[in-house]
């Protein structure tokens, strides 16, 4: 065989086999992890993702629900998962920041066991009051606090929160002594609010605004850096006069570190065209999420921001969760 017809066989096996190795991989099936129940908004955000990134990636994706200890089964999983891009975790802002700010031991470390993929969307919490209050504005609400300190206090769905941090941000900020006082999630809350059982509440606005809509509370403030595109005639806490209190939940997606950054750079560019898509951004409207985007640094710069934003909040509040 002459050397021409040697460089024709070696050419011939290595498209074959490049071809063989695109084909292996378009045949495994991705799976995103998420730590919550189904029917959640984590979970429709993850399978409204999901749908996409399987046409983007030319792969089969599939959302496993691992529900359970607020979303750390799901991360110790995606700790332990192989980093060959086949495995992803989507979760809310409670997993990779605060969890590491309330437990004092965790069986992953974020910073350490992640690597960061994509922001994927925002999620506004508000401050509610019973729609007979006589609170209409926050500087209202602060003024009866001050006036009535044996009705100051607030409601979340959960201890431990971020809505139960956000209401002791409002407390530092606005110069009062709240008492926390927990509920079993959004639902309890919300009734007990109705019934005049607790002065106030903060929750997510989706687990308010159904309420605030049928004339049984009343938003005072929501707590973005911007007005919610849900409710775009009540006013943010800095608007209300509250500067420095802000704070939102977020949802973000990411792969077990050490994880290729080829295969990082295509799941971010897959995930940012599905942030894109205008059904997308409808379905995400309607679950209050704000859709987001960006790169891997921009998700560990937020990251770094909100561990910083809320880590004093949460030695103040003087929680521990375990």
């Amino acid at each position: 065989m002459n050397r021409r017809q040697l460089m024709a066989v070696a050419c011939t096996a290595l498209a074959f086999c490049a071809s063989s190795a695109v084909q292996a991989q378009s045949d495994r099936t991705v799976r995103v992890l998420v730590g919550f129940a189904p029917g959640g908004s984590a979970d429709i955000a993850a399978r409204l993702i999901s749908e996409r990134l399987s046409a983007e990636l030319k792969q089969n994706v599939v959302v496993e629900n691992k529900p359970g200890a607020g979303g750390r089964i799901a991360a110790e999983q995606l700790k332990n998962a192989a980093p060959d891009g086949n495995t992803l975790m989507l979760a809310p802002i409670v997993v990779p920041v605060l969890a590491p700010l309330v437990f004092s031991k965790l069986p992953y470390d974020a910073n350490v066991d992640f690597a960061p993929v994509a922001h994927v969307a925002n999620f506004q919490f508000g401050l509610s009051v019973n729609a007979g209050h006589p609170a209409k504005t926050v500087n209202d609400l602060v003024g009866w606090f001050k006036t009535h300190p044996a009705q100051a206090n607030f409601g979340s769905p959960a201890p431990g929160s971020l809505p139960h941090f956000f209401g002791v941000m409002l407390a530092r900020g606005a110069g009062l002594d709240l008492i926390h006082v927990p509920f079993n999630g959004g639902g309890p809350l919300m009734n007990a609010l109705v019934g005049n059982q607790v002065s106030s509440a903060i929750d997510t606005l989706v687990d308010q605004i159904e309420m605030h809509r049928g004339g049984k509370t009343r938003i005072l403030a929501t707590s973005g850096a911007t007005r919610s595109p849900l409710l775009p005639d009540v006013p943010n806490f800095a608007e209300a006069g509250l500067k420095g209190v802000e704070g939102s939940g977020w949802f973000a997606i990411y792969a077990p570190a050490k994880t290729p950054e080829a295969n990082v750079r295509a799941i971010n560019a897959a995930v940012n065209k599905a942030l894109a898509a205008p059904e997308v951004r409808e379905r995400f409207a309607k679950l209050g999420l704000e859709p987001t985007g960006g790169s891997p640094a921009d998700l560990a710069a937020i990251m770094k921001r909100d561990t910083e934003r809320w880590g004093p909040v949460v030695k103040a509040s003087g929680f521990r969760a375990d």
